[in-house]
């Protein structure tokens, strides 16, 4: 797996706003936990929603800042964010952790 590859295509996944896309790039039974948002989002279901919710309905479009792979398996990524939320702009960061070439758990967080 080319991960700079991956990342690039989940980025815009995300930002053409293509659910069904987006969720392959998980694993079945990943993890995505987001503290800003204080919850854990489970499987294709919770990743869904949190999806829909916080991208899909805030217009939200992701650019890389920098990509960071710590092994083989995980990756930390900075990002920003843009949409119709109330800053407008703001930073956030991924740590992803990839099994079977997919992402089987990310967190994300928001950078103030």
């Amino acid at each position: 797996m080319n991960i700079y590859t991956f990342i690039n295509d989940w980025i815009e996944a995300g930002n053409t706003f293509d659910t069904s896309k987006y969720l392959n790039f998980y694993l079945v039974d990943a993890v995505l936990d987001d503290p800003s948002v204080g919850r854990k989002f489970l499987g294709h279901e919770g990743i869904k929603d949190y999806f829909k919710s916080y991208f899909i309905g805030y217009n939200t479009h992701t650019e890389i800042v920098s990509l960071n792979i710590s092994e083989e398996d995980q990756v930390y990524l900075e990002v920003k964010f843009t949409g119709n939320f109330p800053e407008g702009e703001i930073g956030g960061t991924f740590e992803i952790t990839f099994k079977n070439n997919k992402i089987s758990y990310l967190k994300a967080d928001l950078i103030h």
